[in-house]
């Protein structure tokens, strides 16, 4: 079968290309990929070429297919799986795998969320990493990846009892709660998912330096939806305060923050962090740096004394991708809160080498089509004399200026085909 492809051959080479797929096996999977978002950590591994640490050495000579947060429809099942798989299911796949830095979207010749038809190998389906979505709507399968990340993050902070060696994972049930930098697409995402689980702080303080993110960050997740959830949620800006750390410390009475994570890679905003931790806080670094020798400052007076500890994470694994399907097909997230902008397949390669300089936040590339990428917000000027960008803007604003399963399943009905 052939299939078209955005393939990595280098740093920044990026290129459009047709080519055969090989039969199938009988332990893989052919698959339709129908929607991939376009992921910062895609741009840095494009950047990287053969450097990166997931991507082959050799991959000028054997290209990979770029994309990892992707959702589809299995075509084809291999003879050795059709006892847990069918054709016509939508699906979505862990990227990550354990024990390995191999990963869809890095990796793999015939496998990544840039191509139109792919093929999943028996590693992924060996591991339970291929993912039966039955919710609706593609884009809400291909952002349970990003959102299965924050809620890995989620699971990873611990605290402990002293006198005891146990840690009890995850945060502290009606604790003080930050997110420094936290207004970005992962922090959107990171807040939704805060306010609608079952474990949740009592307070949820949001920082972020760019006012008017806070203020899309308001309207979208409003403080008195999550006060219906018995969350005290407050946006801040550090640089409105003359004494932003002092603020921030009094809205816990002095006491702290039980758990902060740090959405944006500054060794002042970790060391920020970590001065804010009460006792037994966790530190939670989930900002990905681009440099190697990246480093802060940690008072080790206070991890002696104080109990305060650092984690990291950088990706969720198979059941926080489950948690993320579950929540997402019962209407419990809300990931098209994430989608600033679609395109089509022609347009991944400038997306991703452009990305971040396009502002907005999930970019939604349906590898079925051919379209520029396109701001929603730009729909309805667009729509004065196209047709199909009328139809779209009319759909999202019948959906509060969202992107939605209407307006998905519209543009691949009437979207010219690549």
């Amino acid at each position: 079968m052939k299939t078209k492809a955005v393939r990595l051959y280098g740093p920044n080479d990026l290129r459009l290309e047709a080519f055969e797929l090989p039969p199938i096996n009988a332990d893989e999977l052919l698959v339709k990929i129908i929607a991939d978002s376009a992921c910062m950590s895609t741009y840095k591994a494009v950047r990287q070429g053969g450097a990166h640490k997931r991507v082959p050495d050799d991959v000028y000579e054997n290209p990979i297919v770029i994309g990892h947060e992707f959702c589809g429809e299995i075509m084809e099942v291999g003879n050795n799986l059709t006892d847990r798989y069918k054709a016509g299911q939508k699906f979505t796949v862990q990227p990550g795998m354990q024990g390995t830095m191999d990963a869809a979207g890095y990796s793999f010749p015939y496998i990544g969320g840039n191509m139109t038809c792919g093929i999943i190998p028996k590693c992924y389906v060996d591991r339970g990493s291929v993912l039966v979505y039955e919710g609706e709507g593609y884009f809400h399968g291909a952002l349970t990846e990003p959102l299965s990340c924050v809620i890995g993050a989620t699971h990873a902070n611990y605290h402990t009892r002293q006198g005891e060696y146990t840690h009890d994972m995850d945060i502290r049930e009606s604790g003080n709660m930050a997110i420094l930098g936290g207004c970005g697409p992962m922090g959107f995402a990171f807040v939704d998912y805060i306010l609608h689980r079952d474990r949740k702080p009592g307070l949820l303080v949001v920082t972020d330096i760019k006012q008017s993110n806070l203020n899309a960050a308001a309207a979208a997740l409003p403080p008195e939806e999550a006060a219906k959830n018995g969350i005290r949620l407050i946006y801040f800006n550090p640089q409105s305060s003359a004494d932003p750390m002092g603020e921030m410390m009094e809205l816990t009475q002095g006491r702290g923050y039980d758990d902060v994570f740090v959405f944006y890679p500054s060794a002042a905003l970790v060391e920020q962090a970590d001065a804010m931790l009460a006792n037994d806080g966790c530190l939670n670094f989930f900002a990905g740096p681009e440099d190697t020798a990246f480093s802060a400052k940690i008072n080790f007076y206070d991890v002696h004394y104080n109990a305060t500890h650092l984690v990291g994470t950088n990706a969720g694994n198979i059941d926080d991708m489950r948690e993320a399907l579950t929540m997402a097909a019962a209407g419990g997230l809300t990931p098209a809160l994430l989608v600033t902008h679609v395109g089509g397949l022609d347009a991944a390669a400038e997306t991703i080498l452009d990305l971040p300089n396009i502002p907005g936040f999930k970019k939604l590339i349906y590898n079925a089509i051919s379209m520029p990428l396109t701001a929603i917000a730009d729909f309805g000027e667009k729509g004065k004399s196209d047709p199909l960008y009328r139809s779209l803007a009319e759909i999202c604003v019948r959906h509060n200026g969202l992107w939605s399963v209407e307006a998905e399943r519209y543009l691949l009905d009437h979207a010219p085909g690549i």
